[in-house]
């Protein structure tokens, strides 16, 4: 869907978004992470966190579990949910206790070459080049709408689900009212998302038992999670449902209407390759918090060369890739990274969509 001290592993191949040995835990997590930090803070002044009980919904029930209560009560009054509506919901849904391990287990990184590897190999890239040829219309359709490339489309949804084969097989609503209610960490966050999935289920005049999706209850070929669902996803072909699972006309344009809401600008590139002699100030800058901080010009001034043209005023975050062990290549990301990394936020995440692009249809992106 950003930092916050949350850090996920051993994605389980029976209840995982994807499960392909192109995707990993990791992925996942980061699209997870940009989402909490994203709406952290506006959720901190808007929505009380039900925690006053310790007694968890694995041993009371969702229906006699006070916090559940207490956020049936308040749901029915703020968001105006038929009381009926939520106590069904919460004596029909499911606990997931696997999830929990999920969440508690330490994660780790990985250098460049190897999540290139995994995530933006030749044959990764060829599945695109076939993914496009067979939705090319819907996908030019949307990119002509919204400006953007119909190779990040593409490339989106390649990494995200590869291509829409691995979505996530588990009920979201059993995977959100498990969070939302058994892991007080980030209860918070996920009993937003509960609230917003009851409402989309409304709004879309579905069960909300009949949505699947991964562990962390993001749906669809993009992966969205429910507000970002609500917010971002587009019904395409006008049939009243905003199908991100099946129908390519609403999968594309929602994955470009993020895009485009989140800042993309029309021809610009995403990257450019520098020259420089790391210095304690460039490798201190290469660690910040990507953000758009610094322009070409301020870089120059501190050493960077850009090896390719770009305007001295365009704001640049620096950062390195490891190449192979010990060895490194430099870029400056621009604003279109930038974007790109707002989707999930990992630079490796934003390369390998670049790569992925590139390779289906050398954008020079």
């Amino acid at each position: 869907m950003k930092k916050i001290n949350l850090l996920l592993l051993g994605l389980l191949t029976t209840i995982a978004a994807c499960s392909t040995q192109s995707y990993h835990a990791n992925d996942e997590e980061d699209t997870l992470l940009a989402l909490i930090k994203e709406r952290q803070q506006a959720h901190a002044n808007a929505t009380p966190f039900f925690n006053q009980s310790a007694i968890s919904v694995a041993q009371t029930g969702y229906l006699a579990n006070p916090n559940v209560q207490a956020f049936i009560q308040y749901h029915s009054q703020k968001n105006h949910l038929d009381i009926n509506y939520l106590n069904n919901f919460f004596a029909s849904v499911g606990y997931r206790g696997d999830i929990i391990n999920i969440m508690n287990r330490p994660s780790t990184s990985r250098p460049w070459y190897v999540f290139e590897k995994d995530n933006a190999s030749a044959s990764k890239i060829a599945a695109g080049a076939r993914f496009y040829q067979q939705n090319r219309v819907a996908i030019d359709r949307a990119a002509a709408k919204y400006g953007v490339p119909a190779s990040i489309i593409v490339a989106i949804i390649g990494i995200e689900t590869n291509y829409g084969s691995y979505m996530g097989k588990m009920r979201t609503a059993d995977a959100l009212a498990t969070l939302a209610f058994d892991y007080p960490r980030r209860g918070a966050f996920f009993q937003q998302e509960l609230a917003e999935f009851l409402q989309l289920a409304q709004e879309e005049h579905r069960d909300p038992m009949s949505f699947t999706g991964s562990y962390a209850g993001a749906m669809g070929m993009p992966q969205f999670m429910p507000s970002s669902f609500r917010k971002w996803a587009v019904d395409a072909n006008g049939d009243g449902y905003h199908d991100i699972w099946r129908n390519i006309d609403d999968v594309a344009a929602s994955v470009a209407n993020y895009m485009k809401q989140h800042g993309w600008q029309t021809g610009g590139k995403m990257v450019i390759p520098v020259a420089l002699t790391p210095t304690p100030q460039l490798n201190l800058l290469m660690e910040e918090k990507t953000a758009l901080n610094h322009t070409v010009k301020s870089l120059r001034q501190m050493g960077v060369v850009p090896l390719q043209s770009v305007d001295d005023n365009e704001k640049a975050v620096l950062f390195r890739l490891e190449t192979a062990s010990g060895q490194y290549q430099y870029f400056i990301g621009l604003n279109n990274f930038y974007t790109v990394w707002r989707y999930n936020n990992s630079r490796l995440y934003v390369m390998a969509v670049r790569n992925i692009a590139n390779g289906v249809m050398g954008d020079g992106l």
